[in-house]
């Protein structure tokens, strides 16, 4: 598994979450194909199972305790 910490296309608003629909802020590319996106609580809640079955891993919760406007130093 890789952990893709700078995204080549970051997660949007518009990206939902496959388990409630809530915003996304997770993309597990399968190492099958495909992939599936998961909001904060749902990829922490599927964690151990999707280490097991994905080739990267976009984890993008750090914007959620992201101060907007502070200084990347700051985040």
């Amino acid at each position: 598994m890789t952990t893709v910490l700078t995204p080549a296309s970051p997660l949007t608003a518009a990206d939902r979450c496959d388990r409630c629909g809530a915003q996304a802020y997770l993309r597990v590319v399968l190492t099958s194909g495909g992939e599936l996106l998961f909001c904060a609580h749902h990829g922490r809640k599927f964690e151990p199972e999707l280490k097991k079955i994905a080739s990267e891993i976009q984890d993008e919760t750090d914007r959620l305790t992201a101060v907007p406007g502070a200084p990347e130093e700051e985040r």
